[in-house]
């Protein structure tokens, strides 16, 4: 029998036998269970349930009032989902947990409620993205801070990351991953049990005060995977990874231009040093200190400054460089010291925005858009708007509910990366570079903008139509080029016409952006918008 056929099993079990804290529900209907005095019955039966099992209730849905299979389709199963988030929610309760699976005729599920209201997430919440070459170590400092265990030498705690398909801010191995967490008056909130959605959801609930860590991808044929990771999310720091047994490589310095582009204040992190001698990592950390003076930036060793005054003086110049082992857990203790006390620097300014970073759907939810919230703040309930569309027009949706770090919130607020699901759209017509907005804004799409730009290499010159990859937000689409004298050579710094070749996005005069083709890379500001009519 598999897992969930043993869960419905026991809930089944347990409703026959007591009844007490499980109820059956074959479907639930705003036309029918939320008018009149249902509304209020229905949410006192279900405080009656919470109180019978301790602050925990079970509803079956999708089965007769005796426990047989039903089955139902799956908009009356969403449908079902939000009737019941609403009873809950007048319950002073939250949905905490929802499984389904097929039956003959439809969808059953069972949805855990629990005592309380949905987690506020008013806390301060920092985010930073990793980069770094391949097998350099980010994703294994990552997984050790979080949970606070050594690594076996292997990579083991690499895992701890989220890295399963088709789950709220999950990504592929080939893809971003994510990670969280926290502090309170006592230190750290670590993950305990990494293989444990609701381990991780607590960190959320716990914390005063939360990190996320966008990973990236270290392998250079993804490397329009990092710059979307490091571009499209409103991050506050980037961490920057070189490991000692092998030093800055060609995707060290690509990865540090990209971070560089996005003014983004940095940390270097020397992994691996316990592999190596104290000799070898002196010479690293002196070869990161030249590459940063290269690029104009003033090199600070924490270990000789102390944390401090790294905490005083990281930001547009001056990059902070600690030294790490996620095997003797050594300089650990100094990111965390690091991550707790530097303050947020995104702003949140303006309106609700989130641009879509992915996309997919779940079984009796439907379509989830995920992504970072860039401004504003968002709720269950809220209509917004998506798009734009390939013709350049915007679709209403509403929320039907939000997960942060597999943790079910009541709203979010800039910086938080989140799943929200969606009503009135189908999740093939989500695609990435999609922004959602307030139902009473007015966005005009554009397809071509004006930008200044810097052309940091390329093997010749940038002329009349050049078409690279252009990186804006989580936008990465192909486009075209019209220099303003014609062309613009290395180093060359110039105005450019730049035109979506495929389709228009949401662009806006102040945003930067990083465009590349092969080899060829440039960093730019959009100077001028062009709406569409």
């Amino acid at each position: 029998m598999s897992r969930d056929r043993a869960l419905l099993k026991r809930a089944l079990d347990r409703g026959e036998q007591d009844g007490g804290n499980v109820e059956f529900k074959e479907r639930l209907s705003r036309d029918v269970h939320l008018e009149g005095g249902r509304r209020e019955s229905l949410a006192a039966q279900l405080r009656h349930r919470l109180l019978s099992g301790d602050g925990e209730a079970t509803y079956v849905v999708g089965v007769t009032d005796d426990g047989g299979l039903a089955g139902i389709d799956p908009d009356t199963f969403a449908e079902t989902m939000d009737v019941l988030s609403l009873l809950a929610e007048e319950a002073d309760a939250h949905i905490d947990d929802v499984q389904t699976w097929g039956v003959d005729d439809g969808l059953v599920g069972i949805a855990i409620i629990q005592e309380g209201g949905v987690l506020e997430t008013d806390d301060e919440h920092v985010v930073v993205g990793t980069a770094g070459h391949v097998d350099h170590g980010k994703s294994t400092l990552v997984g050790s801070l979080i949970t606070g265990t050594p690594d076996d030498g292997d990579g083991a705690t690499r895992s701890f990351l989220d890295v399963q398909p088709h789950e709220v801010e999950r990504g592929l191995s080939a893809d971003l991953s994510y990670a969280v967490y926290g502090f309170d008056g006592d230190g750290p909130v670590r993950v305990r049990n990494p293989n444990r959605k609701t381990d991780r959801a607590a960190v959320v609930e716990e914390a005063d005060r939360l990190v996320s860590f966008v990973d990236t991808v270290g392998h250079e044929p993804w490397l329009r995977t990092t710059i979307r990771g490091l571009v499209g999310q409103k991050l506050d720091y980037g961490l920057l990874v070189v490991a000692a047994d092998d030093g800055p490589t060609r995707t060290t310095r690509e990865h540090l231009g990209v971070l560089l582009a996005t003014d983004l204040p940095t940390i270097v992190a020397i992994t691996k040093t316990d592999a190596v001698t104290d000799e070898r990592v002196e010479e690293v950390e002196r070869e990161v200190e030249r590459l940063l003076r290269e690029v104009d930036k003033s090199p600070l060793r924490v270990t000789r400054h102390g944390v401090d005054a790294a905490i005083d003086e990281i930001g547009e110049r001056v990059v902070p460089i600690v030294e790490t082992s996620a095997i003797t857990m050594d300089g650990l203790e100094t990111l965390d010291e690091l991550f707790d006390r530097l303050p947020k620097t995104s702003q949140d300014t303006g309106e609700f925005k989130m641009y879509v970073d992915r996309s997919y759907s779940v079984t009796g939810v439907g379509a989830v858009a995920s992504g970072t919230v860039m401004s504003g703040e968002v709720e269950a309930g809220d209509e917004l708007l998506l798009g734009p569309m390939p013709d350049g027009r915007f679709r209403e949706v509403e929320v039907r509910s939000i997960e942060m770090h597999y943790h079910r919130v009541d709203k979010a607020q800039a910086g938080r990366i989140v799943g929200i699901a969606l009503k009135g759209v189908k999740e093939s017509a989500i695609d990435r570079g999609m922004v959602l907005l307030p139902r009473d804004a007015d966005p005009s799409p554009v397809r071509e903008f004006e930008a200044e730009v810097m052309v940091l290499n390329h093997p010749t010159r940038i002329g009349e139509g050049y078409e690279p990859v252009v990186h804006l937000e989580t936008i990465g689409e192909a486009a075209v080029f019209s220099p303003e004298n014609g062309r613009l050579l290395p180093g060359d710094t110039g105005e450019t016409m730049v035109r979506f070749k495929f389709r228009p996005y949401l662009i806006e005069e102040g945003q930067k952006f990083v465009f590349r083709e092969g080899r060829s890379k440039g960093v730019g500001t959009v100077t001028d918008v062009h709406p569409i009519d």
